[in-house]
């Protein structure tokens, strides 16, 4: 069956969307469509003024005017024309409704949300052909198409946006998904998490001295053993790591940090006869703080879809 599934308005600028039709449809097919819509949002500048995105089952058709974007969700046998003149309709009546300074000066996602209501029932009507009264605009639109057709753009264009990675159609269709970025953003650092970040680096620094006096004692005569030098260079490898970890987002997190805080303890254990019970506490209680902190820094959540 041919029909709109879904329809939104967005600042083209930054992709800020300013209105969205009420979505009930929560298949796998319309969620990966939803993303695709975000990709788009990112990308609008860039992309002329009229276009279509095929992906499969799926078309996603959308129009730019004044520096606001109105983007609709349909099946593939849906008709162009009628998809171009609901575009048309929803531009209309958004620009008689909105003046452009309320658009610009717009902070919050979906601050015109009641602008649902005109999408909905647009949507019922361009849904039901037989109650379509525009034939005129649909003969114009026609016309207007074929002398000027809308840009296709392939899913390779959209590259890398929003966090998801470059794909191609190939991989669309074989798969499915859509894979996510390897390095997710965190949350923003809090000052323990700045303090435990410095102390690591301290550590680091101070393994990495004793390792490099332990390596001069070992070659002017022999009195260090070179498992030492071993151990020393581990620790600092470790504290570093934490700090990476800290930093940024990689899979296995929280047990890569587990693995580390144990080869920190490991090391000095070790190094038991070089170290006061002080110097002992020192590294190994800064080497917990750290474990703490990467596991209370948590990747950042996506921005709440508001359920449309």
């Amino acid at each position: 069956m041919s029909m709109i599934l879904s329809a939104s308005v967005v600042r083209v600028r930054d992709g800020l969307p300013l209105s969205a039709s009420t979505d009930y449809d929560q298949s796998t097919g319309m969620q990966e469509c939803k993303k695709y819509f975000k990709m788009l949002s990112k990308k609008l500048s860039q992309l002329p003024d009229r276009c279509t995105l095929k992906t499969g089952q799926y078309n996603i058709n959308f129009i730019s005017s004044l520096g606001v974007s109105y983007m609709m969700l349909c099946t593939e046998n849906y008709p162009s024309v009628l998809a171009f003149c609901f575009l048309d309709e929803l531009q209309k009546e958004f620009i008689t409704t909105y003046n452009m300074m309320k658009t610009n000066t717009a902070i919050r996602p979906y601050c015109f949300i009641e602008f649902d209501n005109f999408i909905q029932r647009t949507k019922q009507r361009y849904n039901n052909t037989r109650s379509l009264s525009t034939k005129m605009n649909l003969a114009d639109m026609q016309t207007e198409i074929k002398l000027r057709p809308p840009y296709q753009i392939s899913v390779s264009e959209l590259g890398s946006a929003n966090g998801f990675s470059h794909i191609t159609m190939g991989e669309y269709k074989g798969t499915g998904k859509i894979s996510a970025a390897p390095h997710q953003r965190l949350e923003p650092v809090t000052l323990p998490g700045i303090v435990s970040f410095v102390l690591s680096l301290l550590c680091g620094a101070l393994n990495l001295i004793r390792g490099f006096h332990a390596i001069e004692s070992l070659l002017q005569n022999g009195g260090e053993d070179f498992s030492y030098v071993i151990a020393f260079f581990l620790g600092t490898a470790a504290c570093l790591y934490q700090c990476y970890l800290f930093v940024y987002y990689t899979g296995w997190r929280n047990a890569k940090s587990f693995l580390t805080f144990g080869l920190i303890c490991l090391c000095n254990m070790y190094l038991y006869e070089l170290r006061n019970l002080w110097q002992l506490f020192f590294h190994v209680t800064v080497g917990a703080f750290s474990t703490l902190q990467i596991r209370l820094r948590h990747p950042q959540g996506k921005s709440p879809d508001y359920n449309v």
